[in-house]
Parts: structure tokens; sequence; C-alpha cells
């Protein structure tokens, strides 16, 4: 789908309305992240404008607000003072690099976009992204009590701001402090006030970030009338924004590679789950790959301006829709609003309190806390729960991607494991006409014919290599009989290690001088049986598609021929030159 088919103007009322109230709303969350990061709450206003712009322009959900984020604000964070502690001489580098970072993450969800990996993104199982989610609010929060408090954040990060609470609480700011609980009471009431309004009285009040900044801000200048009473924002350059160069550092450049991955899949995670949102409430399907790369283009040239990373928001994403917005010219109207209050009004930030933007900050950071999950994941599934838990706990202490590096491969093992012992009861032998799977009359018949001398060996469902232990444990109890007949009729997926769990059961058969028959194997099962050459081990007359047919010829054999006393058989099976011919 093209940009002109994504930009008309058969819904220009509402894309504009929706476009200016994602704005109202973006502006202070955009100073918020940027003060929060590190950055300065310019480079937030930056990131609003350019990833907004770009992702509206080239992505592959029309209605999607992209901007900073909270997810994406923590791991920011973690970025600049990271390189801020390898280059303590050098802020200036320092900054260059985390921006060069914010490009490398661009990049790179370009590079999935492009190789149309869009899709496989978001598959992880929602322990695991309720898991690192919840980590993040609760990242999110522990750096935000420092400003809360009305101190600068101590060195260290996490460990460091846990380590310092006594001395930052010995030493609260109470003006600050009570400015922060103010900007948190403002944004808990108001929409709960609201819930039960009438929607055509909601829609006159602005979002509640928007009053508690203005409030807040305005209180403070009764309060403290004199800038340096407490601490500011200071006053935002109205003017375009300087280009970085990319920075690289060689000592630098593998934190900052892991940190760029680390920041790009967490955009791309963060934008998917929001696309699907937006599909939920527009009744829309959103190109994933497309969505990648125009998110890719967004964080590139924020990065380039100074601007730090964005991915798509769910809140500004809601009421963009929420407020009429259909297109795509819903975005770039809010993009084009916020370059307007940078370059014209840049200057009233000047008085806005940094605990106001804390107070903020903070409520986003405990909004993103899973607590409807938290509070039932151990009635749901202990297991589950434990995954949940220990991706959070990694989140906070270790690091996000091994966080969901580990919590994807165990929720993956037991997965695998629950699905193989489901697979393992559709692993049967069977030598009489019972119960066990469905025969055609004729079928049993036949088979009950040859008093156990004919084993059906049949298989169901997708064979994947945790079913491998059920083949081999029913191989192991077969019972004496002279034809084996294995059943893939119905098996749609044939795994290489359960393939090879079933070449073991044939070349098994093979060797006691049984005869083997294979029933079903069609399209995929029978290029890999082909390729692992268990096909050549057999007679082409013993391969068939139809069941009933191999038991008659099985029974037929089994009639005209008694084994021999030593327990060998006198078939002659083919020479190396049938072999080509059958595999063939």
């Amino acid at each position: 789908m093209g940009i002109t088919n994504r930009i008309h103007f058969r819904n220009l009322q509402g894309d504009i309305f929706g476009g200016i109230t994602a704005a109202v709303i973006a502006l202070p969350m955009a100073l918020a992240f940027g003060v929060a990061s590190g950055a300065g709450a310019a480079a937030g206003l930056w990131g609003a404008v350019l990833v907004g712009f770009f992702a509206a322009l080239f992505g592959g959900t029309p209605t999607l607000i992209s901007e900073p984020t909270g997810p994406m604000t923590v791991v920011m964070t973690a970025v600049i003072a990271n390189l801020m502690a390898a280059n303590p001489e050098d802020p200036e580098k320092a900054m260059a690099m985390a921006f060069t970072v914010v490009m490398m993450a661009g990049i790179f969800q370009i590079i999935l976009g492009a190789l149309r990996l869009g899709r496989y993104v978001t598959l992880m199982p929602y322990t695991v992204v309720s898991g690192f989610m919840s980590g993040i609010g609760f990242i999110l929060v522990i750096l935000q009590l420092a400003p809360f408090l009305g101190q600068e954040s101590p060195k260290g990060g996490i460990l460091g701001t846990i380590q310092n609470i006594p001395d930052l609480i010995g030493n609260i700011q109470p003006g600050e402090t009570a400015l922060a609980v103010l900007t948190v009471a403002i944004l808990v009431i108001q929409p709960f006030l609201l819930q039960s309004a009438p929607s055509n009285i909601k829609k006159f009040f602005p979002p509640p970030q928007l009053i508690a900044l203005v409030l807040g801000t305005v209180v403070a200048l009764f309060v403290f009338p004199q800038m340096e009473m407490i601490r500011r924002i200071g006053e935002i350059p109205q003017a375009l924004p300087n280009l970085q160069v990319p920075t690289f550092s060689a000592a630098e450049f593998q934190t900052m590679l892991i940190d760029a991955l680390v920041l790009g899949m967490l955009g791309c995670i963060d934008a998917l789950l929001t696309s699907v949102v937006a599909d939920s409430l527009t009744r829309t399907q959103h190109d994933s790959n497309k969505e990648l790369i125009g998110q890719g283009l967004g964080n590139l040239v924020s990065g380039l301006c100074g601007g730090i990373a964005g991915a798509g928001a769910t809140m500004g994403t809601v009421v963009n829709i929420q407020t009429g917005a259909r297109t795509a010219l819903s975005g770039l109207t809010r993009a084009f609003i916020l370059l307007v209050v940078i370059l014209g009004a840049a200057s009233l930030t000047a008085w806005i309190p940094m605990a106001v933007l804390a107070g903020i900050a903070l409520k986003v950071g405990i909004d993103i806390i899973d607590w409807g999950f938290l509070k039932r994941a151990h009635q749901v599934s202990i297991k589950a729960a434990m995954i949940m838990y220990g991706v959070i706990i990694l989140t906070v202490f270790v690091d996000l991607i091994v966080a969901v590096g580990v919590g994807v491969f165990v929720a993956n093992l037991l997965t695998i494991e629950r699905l193989s012992k489901l697979q393992a009861k559709d692993v049967k032998t069977i030598t009489d006409a019972d119960d066990a799977i469905q025969m055609t009359p004729e079928e049993k018949e036949l088979i009950d014919q040859t008093d156990g001398r004919i084993l059906l060996f049949h298989l169901s469902g997708p064979m994947i290599f945790g079913v491998s232990k059920a083949i081999s444990r029913q191989q192991n109890a077969m019972e004496d009989h002279d034809v084996l007949i294995v059943d893939l009729s119905d098996v749609p997926h044939l795994g290489v290690t359960s393939s090879l769990a079933i070449e073991n059961s044939i070349q098994e058969a093979i060797d006691k001088g049984r005869q083997v028959f294979i029933v079903g194997a069609t399209g995929q099962i029978k290029r890999r049986l082909q390729k692992l050459g268990v096909l050549s081990l057999l007679p082409a007359h013993h391969l068939h598609v139809d069941r009933t047919e191999a038991l008659r010829q099985a029974v037929a054999m089994v009639k005209g021929y008694e084994p021999p006393a030593n327990g060998t058989s006198s078939t002659a099976y083919p020479s190396q030159a049938d072999d080509v011919a059958i595999s063939n």
C-alpha cells in the first residue's frame, strides 16, 4: 500500500482532531521522557516530532502514534548512563555516541522490516512480554524516585538508586516533592472523576498529563517565583536541531551494537503490540514489515537530529482513534503541531519544574506494570508465574536482552515438554482391532486374521523432536511380529529427530528379518524420509498411500510365509541399483 493510499482527505476532520489531541498528550510526555532519559527535554521533543512524522509517513499502521515511550526511555537512560560513565571527561562525545546508538537501532529495525521478519517479532509468550514490560515499569519508577524527591539521580542506575534510598529520603526537598505529589494526584483523580461522565462532556477536558503540566507549573510560579528556587527544565532552543555526526569508539563499539539491538528490538515489540491494539479499534490489519521500516526511518532521523528513540505509543494511539482519526494524516498533523510548538513557543517551557515531569514519568511507570496479571498469574499457572517473576527480576537487575532470552528459552522448553507429552499419546502400536485408532471394518478384519503377527505402528499429529522419546519407547515395547506397518497418514509434520527415531525402528525391524511397510508418506513427509535414505531401505511395493492396501499385502505375505526357526528372513531386499531407482 503506497503513501497516497494511506493518506487521504475523506476523514479530514477526524484526522485533524485526532492529531491535535495526540499532540496535546505528546507534549508533556515528550518533555518528561527527554528529561528522564538524561538527553534533555529538547531531545524528547525532537524524538516525538521526527519518529512520529516518519513512522506515520512510511509505516504500516495508519492510526499509530509514535513517540518516545516509557520502555524506550528506560533503555535510552541506561545507554546514556553507560556511555557517560565510559567517557567522563567528554560528555559531548558520550551524547553523540548515544544518538549514534539510536541511529543504529533504526537501521536494525529497517533491516528487520526489509527481510520481512515483522510477523515473528511478537511471537513470544505473554508471560515473557508481561514480565519484561512490568520490569521496565519498575525500572522507570525507581529511576524517578530521586527527581520525585527533588534531587539529582545517584550514580549507578537502578542499584545506585536503591542503595541511596535512605539518603534520598533524608535529604528530601519538600517543595519539589509536593509538586510531584500534586502531579500524580491530578493524573489519578481526573480520570477517576470523569470515568462515569458522558462522552460529550469528557471531550471538553484536556488530557490529565497536560493539566498536571500546566497546573504544576502555575503553582510553582506562585510558590517559587524565582527560577533558581527549584530545579526547572530551562529554555529550549527555538531552532532546528543540529545534525549529529555518527560517532564510534573502538572500546565501546560492541556495547553500542548490543544497546542498539536491544533498543531496536524493544521498539519493534512496542510498536507492533500497539499496532495490534490499533487494529482491534479500527477493525483493520496493519503491515508489520512496513511498520518496522517506518519506525526504523523515524529513529534513524531522530538520532541524526539529536532526538531520543521512540516507538508506538498506546495512549496516544487510542486517543487518536477515539477522537476520529483513521489515516496517517493524523500522525502528520500531530508532528506538525509539535514542530510549531518547538519553533514558536519552546521558551515557555523554561519554567516547567523537573518535579512535575518526574511525577508524569513515575505515573507512566506505574501504568506500564501489568498489575492485572501480576495479581492472578499464580492462580493461572505456577510455572507461568515463575517465568514472569524471573523475567521481571532479570529485567530490573541484570539486562533486558538476557531477561527476554532466558524467559523465551524456559517458556519454550516447558511448551515443548507439554506438547511432547500430548503428542506421545498419539504414538500407538496396534496388533488387534481395538479402539485405539479409527479403522474401517475391513482393516479390523484384516489385522485380526494374523493373530498379532502384524504390528501397526500408528503416529498422529506433528512429530516434533520431543516425540522421539515416545517413538523409541514404543519401539522397545514391540513384541514379536513378522510385519511392521508404519502409518504416517495423520502426520502433517515430521521433524528430523523423530525421523531418525522412525528410521531406527525400521532398521531394527529389518535387521530382525521383519517385513516393513510405510503408509501415508506424502509431500514433506516423503521428502524428509527420502533425504534421510529411509525409503531406500524398502522395496518400492512396500510404500503405500492407503493403509487398507498395505494391510491386504501384509496379510497375504503372512499367510503365505512362515519365518525360519532362527528368526531370520529369506526375503530378498532391493539391490543398490534398485535403491537408486526407488529413491528417484
